[in-house]
């Protein structure tokens, strides 16, 4: 097995807030669900940066500007300059520009927030397959029609470079979880085959504007997904934090697959304000705080009592370890359902 493979969630006795330098934020299920914060987001962020740590804002969501995004946290309560937040259309776009002519025109399915991305690349949007694009792009906006679709599923069909902003199927919202930009991506992809040149998390692109943009040593990622926040921070080699406030079930988190593992894992964004407690090695299986978890034959179990949170970290440690690379398939339902989660 590769020794890099995660197998517990790590211990840190410091706060977050002061082990890393800066933290990188996922937006979407983290800081705010549409157009409400997050319970506890804005006080703990402010403690955060109160304390010393930069605040960079990290979404996959291309439909509107870094300056629009900073304004909706400015009014949250929450001081945001437009240099502090980094979109997946900025991502997108470096890498279109690097593959084309300077000043080509750019075939653009989404919002205002990829368009003026675009144009800081001194590239073209344009809204027709006939207007001779050198590639087509996809990105998130809610007001996206089948017209425009259908634009970029001609051009893809012509052979248009293909590029999106990312590829999340969903995105949560103030009633639930909605279609995101790769539930869009793939009704192209039905109509022309192919796949896109996908700049956003969690792909490399986007961990390099990220990093170009913020300068971060120290970087802390925090989201709530898996497969994009997660395996984002993985694939770039940096530590992160998961939170419980968006699309992410502590179900989902115990069959996590390696890539996808994340160091830490809290309730909520208070995570970062406290040191996060240790899992230690228990016979065949783990503790932390008051609760002992193991893997048994085709189910996890856990005695003990203490926070729900430590015996979520227990029963990673027990799933993690006994599937080693793999997904634990062990039931869980009744270990969750004893630590109150």
């Amino acid at each position: 097995m590769n020794e890099q493979v995660r197998r517990q969630p790590d211990g840190c006795r410091r706060a977050l807030s002061e082990a890393y330098d800066t933290a990188l934020l996922d937006l979407d299920g983290v800081v705010y669900a549409g157009g409400q914060a997050i319970a506890h987001a804005v006080e703990s962020l402010t403690t955060a940066r109160d304390g010393g740590m930069h605040l960079a804002y990290v979404t996959n969501n291309a439909a509107r500007t870094p300056q629009a995004v900073a304004g909706q946290l400015t009014g949250f309560g929450l001081p945001t300059g437009a240099e502090d937040v980094i979109t997946s259309a900025q991502a997108v776009a470096r890498l279109i520009s690097e593959q084309v002519p300077a000043g080509a025109r750019v075939l653009a399915i989404g919002g205002e927030g990829l368009l003026v991305a675009l144009r800081e690349r001194g590239l073209e949007p344009v809204t027709s397959a006939d207007d001779d694009p050198a590639a087509v792009v996809q990105g998130f906006d809610p007001a996206l029609d089948w017209t425009r679709l259908a634009e970029a599923a001609y051009a893809v069909q012509r052979g248009v470079p293909w590029f999106a902003s990312n590829t999340d199927l969903t995105i949560p919202k103030e009633r639930g979880i909605a279609p995101g930009n790769g539930a869009l991506v793939e009704a192209v992809r039905i109509a022309a085959g192919g796949s896109p040149q996908v700049a956003g998390k969690p792909q490399p692109p986007m961990h390099r504007e990220t990093v170009l943009r913020t300068g971060a040593r120290r970087p802390l990622v925090i989201g709530d997904r898996l497969d994009t926040d997660i395996e984002g921070a993985v694939n770039g080699g940096v530590d992160s934090l998961l939170v419980l406030t968006g699309v992410t079930t502590p179900a989902a988190l115990l069959a996590a697959t390696p890539p996808h593992r994340p160091a830490y894992v809290d309730a909520d964004l208070r995570g970062l304000l406290t040191p996060q407690p240790s899992v230690s090695a228990d016979g065949d299986g783990f503790r932390c705080g008051g609760w002992r978890a193991e893997a048994s034959g085709d189910s996890l179990a856990v005695t003990g009592e203490g926070a729900p949170l430590d015996g979520l970290r227990a029963l990673c440690a027990a799933a993690w370890t006994a599937a080693g690379d793999g997904s634990c398939a062990a039931d869980a339902g009744k270990a969750l359902a004893r630590i109150g989660m």
